[in-house]
């Protein structure tokens, strides 16, 4: 046999091998590099609001529109420079989520196809995996549980960092919010690791507005009509304040006699303030109506007790 007729014998034969094959596989690699761009090109145009002039039609097809809605059901002002950057933090955060998604499945769809062309048999595979997924998820109920939890956590926006929130067996600040365990400090500096599986409900004191109650006790011998005045007069005066009057949204309320016991009349007032500023104001507002009490002769209950076991 001649040698040119062999070489072209061979040649045919290993075509597809040396020529057919890789340059599918390598067009799968393309394509799939090209949709991973492309997908997080998308994922990046709604997860991050385009500066133009108009804040509105700059984010009218991201993902943070829904987060501005609450925002504004709750009364918080759009241009408040700390809720533009917690939605932002909070679509970063979606975002990178998704984009890691989409990077995982299109590996593995370059995986497939690659050992489909290369002649494998890629059913056991998907079947193998299927009944891997099915073991996982019954010997990983709770790591799974607490993935999907972190999720609709992230999508629903229930906390983020630096909220004050109540989970239940910890109170305090997050520190970090991740999409299996949610770490909080609380007020005595202990750490908390809870996982988001685990968290049935949440108390976030740091989202839309909140409410200072203050709660002064008198003696019960005191004139309580004029005790109200004078605290209520207080309560105007501070939050006139300069340290204070940014916090204020509405004027403070007074609500009258909340309790009433054998050692004291307690009077409850309430304003309400900006989120995370409830317990500054608070302070200060009791710390103001005790300093009137006491100018004005209003008895309180331990200088009342004191009296009587002096007699």
């Amino acid at each position: 046999m001649p040698i040119s007729l062999l070489s072209f014998e061979l040649t045919d034969t290993h075509r597809d091998w040396l020529i057919d094959r890789p340059l599918t596989i390598v067009s799968y690699i393309v394509v799939a590099v090209l949709l991973r761009y492309v997908l997080h090109k998308m994922i990046d145009r709604m997860t991050k609001p385009r500066p133009t002039v108009d804040e509105d039609s700059s984010t009218k097809r991201s993902i943070l529109r829904p987060l501005q809605e609450r925002a504004a059901r709750n009364g918080v002002g759009m241009g408040d420079p700390a809720v533009r950057e917690r939605r932002a933090q909070r679509a970063q955060t979606i975002g990178s989520v998704f984009k890691s998604g989409v990077s995982i499945v299109v590996l593995a769809w370059v995986v497939l196809q690659t050992l489909a062309t290369l002649g494998f048999n890629v059913a056991p595979f998907i079947a193998s995996a299927g009944i891997a997924g099915v073991a996982l998820g019954f010997g990983a109920q709770n790591l799974v549980r607490d993935f999907i939890s972190g999720m609709f956590m992230l999508l629903e926006d229930q906390y983020g960092v630096g909220d004050v929130v109540d989970v239940g067996d910890a109170i305090g600040t997050v520190e970090s919010v991740g999409l299996r365990v949610t770490t909080i400090r609380d007020i005595d500096g202990t750490l908390w690791y809870c996982r988001n599986g685990e968290i049935q409900r949440v108390g976030n004191m740091s989202q839309g507005h909140a409410v200072a109650v203050v709660d002064v006790p008198v003696a019960p011998t005191a004139n309580v009509d004029r005790a109200q005045q004078v605290a209520f007069r207080a309560v105007l005066d501070t939050v006139e304040r300069d340290d204070l009057a940014s916090f204020v949204l509405e004027k403070p309320e007074l609500l009258g006699v909340n309790s009433v016991t054998a050692g004291a009349v307690t009077l409850r007032m309430t304003v309400r303030v900006r989120a995370g500023k409830q317990w500054a104001v608070r302070r200060a507002l009791t710390g103001a109506v005790l300093e009137a009490f006491d100018s004005s002769g209003i008895e309180s209950p331990s200088l009342m007790l004191a009296t009587v076991a002096g007699s």
